[in-house]
C-alpha cells in the first residue's frame, strides 16, 4: 500500500488525523508524502511543523489559466473530465519535485496542489484534475508512502481523483453526517476501484458515545479501523495550529496503522 487518501467530512479532524499518521509512519521508517489536496485547508502546512506552505505545484504546472486551457483543449477533443490529462511529464519522483514546490524534514515533506485564494476565482476543478495526474504519475521508492489530505466531502470522487490511489480511509465523528457521509465514500471508493480500509472513529468523548457510533458503523457494515478519543492536547493544538505533543492519541494511532498493515494488499 503506497498511496492512501485520508476523506470525510469537514471538521472531521481528518488534517490532524493526516499529520499523526504521517508522523507516526515516520517514526517506522518510513518516507512519507503528504499531498495537501484540500484547496480550502490553509493550515496543514503548521500543523506538520513548516514555517510557511510550499508553492502549490499548480504553479509548476503552468498556473492555473494554464491547466484549465489544457482542459479545455481536452474537452474540445470529447475527454470527459475523469480522463483529462495536464502534466506531459509521464513519471514523477519524489527528488523530481524542485524547492519550492515540496518541503523537507527529515523523513517528511509536504506538497500542496493549490488553493482558493481570492473571491471569484472560479472552481476548483483545475486543482482536482491536477491531483488525480500528480498521483497517477507520481512512483514512490519501497520505503515511501504518501497520504493524501483530501478536500472535505466527495466531489473529488467525481473527478476520478481516487483511481489513481491504492487505499481510502474515512474520519468519522460523532455525528450522523459523518457516519453517512462514510458510508457514501465506501461506496465511491468501490465505484473508482480503490480499495475502502475502513473508518477511523475521532474525537468521541466518553465511552457511551464511542459504543453508539460504533454500533452505526457496524450497522452500516463499515469497518472500523481504530477509535482516537476525545483529547484536549490535540484540541488545544488545534488552536494554535501546531501538531500535538506526544499522548494517548500515539498509541491510538499506531491501532490504526496496525490494523491497515494487516489488511492483505
Amino acid at each position: 500500500m503506497k498511496k492512501i487518501a485520508v476523506c470525510g467530512k469537514g471538521g472531521s479532524g481528518k488534517s490532524t488525523i493526516v499529520a499523526l499518521f504521517a508522523r507516526a509512519f515516520c517514526e517506522r521508517g518510513r518516507r512519507v508524502l503528504v499531498v495537501d489536496s484540500d484547496e480550502s485547508n490553509a493550515g496543514l502546512y503548521r500543523i506538520l511543523g513548516f514555517d510557511q506552505p510550499p508553492v502549490p505545484l499548480l504553479e509548476l504546472a503552468g498556473g492555473k489559466k494554464q491547466v484549465q486551457k489544457a482542459m479545455r483543449s481536452s474537452f474540445s477533443s470529447g475527454a470527459e473530465e475523469p480522463y483529462i490529462s495536464v502534466l506531459q511529464r509521464e513519471r514523477i519522483r519524489t527528488e523530481d519535485i524542485p524547492p519550492p514546490h515540496i518541503l523537507h524534514s527529515d523523513r517528511l515533506a509536504l506538497v500542496a496542489v493549490g488553493k482558493i485564494h481570492q473571491a471569484l476565482e472560479g472552481c476548483a476543478c483545475p486543482m482536482g484534475v491536477l491531483t488525480r495526474e500528480f498521483l497517477k504519475r507520481l512512483e514512490l521508492d519501497e520505503d515511501e508512502l504518501a497520504i493524501v489530505d483530501m478536500e472535505a466531502g466527495v466531489e473529488h470522487f467525481g473527478r476520478g481523483v481516487e483511481t489513481s490511489l491504492d487505499a481510502v480511509v474515512a474520519v468519522v465523528e460523532p455525528s450522523l453526517e459523518s457516519v453517512l457521509l462514510a458510508v457514501r465514500i465506501k461506496e465511491l471508493a468501490a465505484g473508482s476501484g480503490t480499495r475502502f480500509e475502513g473508518a477511523l472513529m475521532n474525537k468521541a468523548s466518553d465511552e457511551a458515545i464511542r459504543a453508539r457510533l460504533a454500533s452505526e458503523l457496524e450497522t452500516r457494515h463499515l469497518p472500523l479501523l481504530a477509535v482516537v478519543r476525545y483529547h484536549s492536547g490535540i484540541a488545544r493544538a488545534s488552536l494554535t495550529g501546531d501538531l500535538p505533543e506526544r499522548g494517548d492519541w500515539n498509541r491510538e494511532i499506531s491501532a490504526a496503522m496496525d490494523a491497515l498493515n494487516a489488511k492483505p494488499a
